[in-house]
């Protein structure tokens, strides 16, 4: 209830600020475990991917943000929980799986951080991975436009990417970074499918 009424007070104020386009989400399943793999250009992307889901999104955030005792806890209620970056964090891998198993729906940036400029980064193996141990599909997504006030900010989701065909094979580091950069990849390609 808490996550309804935040999205629905924040949906109100971005109208005001700006304009959207969603596309594809009949592509997110409505129930079960599920891994949104979003592209990642800025701060706003977290919220924006949660205002165009239509189902409430967890998601790890980094460790410093919950030291703030306020919005810690604000964050939690929100769907966040902890993950310390670039420590190989077994835990926030555990809690991944979990709610994943508990049938919820878990927002990733396969590239690990933001990319402002746009360059072409590795994707992180950790979507793969997850999605992977945890037998669930990955649905990419894109988020294009320009966080400037009233342009307009597009939302493309792509079809499901299964992985079932390797749910009976133990994966090698490699195959698990091919995977994940072919999530990246199709994530990128969305955003080129946008003529807006």
């Amino acid at each position: 209830m808490f996550y309804k009424i935040c999205r629905e007070i924040v949906r109100f104020v971005m109208l005001f600020v700006f304009r959207f386009e969603f596309k594809g989400q009949e592509n997110i399943p409505q129930s079960g475990g599920v891994i949104i793999a979003y592209n990642h250009r800025s701060n706003w992307d977290p919220v924006v991917a949660g205002l165009s889901s239509m189902r409430p999104l967890t998601f790890m955030a980094k460790e410093e943000l919950f030291k703030n005792p306020f919005f810690g806890g604000l964050i939690k209620k929100l769907g966040a929980f902890p993950i310390r970056r670039g420590k190989g964090d077994v835990s926030a891998v555990k809690a991944s799986l979990l709610i994943l198993k508990q049938g919820k729906c878990m927002l990733m940036f396969p590239e690990g951080h933001r990319i402002k400029d746009g360059k072409i980064v590795k994707a992180k193996a950790g979507v793969a991975a997850i999605a992977h141990h945890a037998k669930v599909n990955i649905i990419p997504a894109c988020i294009s436009g320009e966080y400037k006030f009233m342009r307009k900010i597009t939302v493309i989701y792509g079809s499901p990417i299964s992985l079932e065909e390797y749910y009976d094979k133990q994966l090698e580091p490699r195959e698990l970074q091919e995977i994940a950069d072919g999530v990246l990849n199709t994530i990128r390609e969305l955003g080129k499918g946008d003529k807006s």
